[in-house]
Formats: structure tokens, C-alpha cells, sequence
């Protein structure tokens, strides 16, 4: 069985979350089979053949559940990127448009040196706002962003064309 359908399987649609009309994709269920973690990461590492980054970011807060694991795995430092007022040293903050508001991210300002190549993380991939918002912090540090992974990629909201302007590598594991 493909790891794509070994996700879908797993993966929990919950309706009408965070607001009515939204079907959210529950990730939390993946965590249950030890095995199938290990696989995701796997699948991951084995994806960026060559193009290993120097560090792996992840967003806040599911991004940081595999993220971790991606760090790891690779051997390499892991990088939070979090929600306005969570970092507790000097961060660099960027702003950006959500469908329904704003929301702001922070990176610490010693996180990401010029030149470090760094894989962005998240969950899932929806309309690229957040992941572009990391992708702008990590070349505001001075880094290079060498792709973007993510377990689940909602093609449908067009997300990867929002990224295509930070890098075109792309790894993601399950497709709606």
C-alpha cells in the first residue's frame, strides 16, 4: 500500500473546523502507528534526494510534529517558526493576509544565518500564506529556502503557486 493511501486511511476529516463549510484535515491520527511516522519521514528524506537543506524550519504548531522528526532524521537543526509573541528572544516578524484576517510569524534573528539552505515544514498546504510568510522570514535572515515539504497538499486552493516564488521543490505525501 502506497504511503498516500496509508495517510488518506489514516488521516480524520473533521466538518464544519474551525468554522461551518470548512472540512479539516486531522493529522492527529497518524501519530496512533509509530510505524507509519517513521515512514512519513522517510518518504520525506528520500524525496529531497540530493537537495538536503542545512536546517529544517516548521511552522507552528502541527508543522513542528514532524518537523522535529525531519531535524533529526537529517541530523541538522530544527527551526520554530511561531506565532507573534511566542519566541522568547529577538525575532524578526512578518505580517501577512489571511482569507478571513491577518496573522504574524516570528523567527529568532540568530535562527537562520545567510546562506544556511532551509527546508520548510508544515502539516498541510492550503492556499501558501503561512508557508510563504516562513519562506520570506527565512530569506529575511538571510537564508536560502531550498524547498517546502508537507504531508498533506490541498491542490485545489493553489497553494504551490503562491510558493513557486521562494523555490519549486516540493514535497508532498498525500493530495486532495
Amino acid at each position: 500500500m502506497s504511503i498516500e493511501t496509508r495517510i488518506k486511511d489514516a488521516v480524520r476529516d473533521v466538518p464544519d473546523f474551525p468554522k461551518p463549510g470548512i472540512i479539516f484535515k486531522d493529522i492527529t491520527p497518524l501519530f496512533f502507528n509509530q510505524q507509519l511516522c517513521k515512514n512519513i519521514v522517510d518518504s520525506i528524506v528520500e524525496s529531497l534526494g540530493n537537495n538536503l537543506p542545512d536546517k529544517v524550519a516548521a511552522i507552528e504548531s502541527r508543522g513542528f510534529l514532524f518537523g522535529i522528526m525531519l531535524a533529526n532524521r537529517l541530523n541538522i537543526p530544527f527551526v520554530p517558526i511561531r506565532k507573534a509573541g511566542k519566541l522568547p528572544f529577538d525575532t524578526y516578524s512578518y505580517s501577512y493576509e489571511l482569507e478571513y484576517g491577518q496573522a504574524t510569524v516570528e523567527i529568532h534573528v540568530d535562527a537562520v544565518m545567510p546562506g544556511d539552505k532551509v527546508l520548510i515544514h508544515d502539516d498541510l498546504l492550503a492556499t501558501g500564506g503561512t508557508a510563504g510568510a516562513a519562506a520570506h522570514l527565512v530569506e529575511f535572515s538571510g537564508g536560502v529556502v531550498s524547498g517546502f515539504s508537507f504531508i498533506i497538499n490541498l491542490s485545489f486552493l493553489n497553494g504551490k503557486e503562491a510558493l513557486n516564488k521562494y523555490s519549486s521543490n516540493f514535497y508532498t505525501l498525500a493530495t486532495y
